[in-house]
């Protein structure tokens, strides 16, 4: 049994902008099939709209305020809430003026660079 820490898996920048901590997936090497990242968006700030060509994604917000865009409709979210995003729709998230956002996101399959296109808005 591998227990992985959130605080000791570094964190890196994501073709869409976000800063993220692997939690499981290809490149830790405890999953093949699926990942696991924390996606943090500081306040005021926002992703790059984006899909992925194969992977479905769920975000799961855990912490802050915002809105999230997936295909043509836009919404608030806030921790709590549960988003699916298809392979090949579009997606962005902006977080609130006053505290990060804070998503857990899981991929299946595994989150690749190579599967992300970005769109820009």
């Amino acid at each position: 049994m591998q227990i992985v820490r959130r605080e000791h898996r570094k964190p890196f920048i994501t073709a869409d902008g976000s800063s993220i901590r692997e939690l499981a997936g290809i490149p830790s090497g405890n999953a093949t099939n699926q990942s696991l990242a924390e996606a943090i968006v500081p306040p005021g700030s926002e992703t790059i709209a984006h899909l992925h060509r194969r992977a479905e994604e769920i975000y799961l917000f855990t912490g802050g305020t915002g809105r999230m865009r997936l295909g043509d409709e836009e919404r608030s979210v806030r921790a709590g809430d549960c988003v699916v995003i298809p392979p090949g729709v579009a997606h962005k998230v902006w977080a609130g003026a006053s505290e990060p956002l804070v998503i857990l996101c899981c991929c299946a399959p595994a989150y690749a660079h190579e599967d992300t296109l970005l769109l820009g808005d």
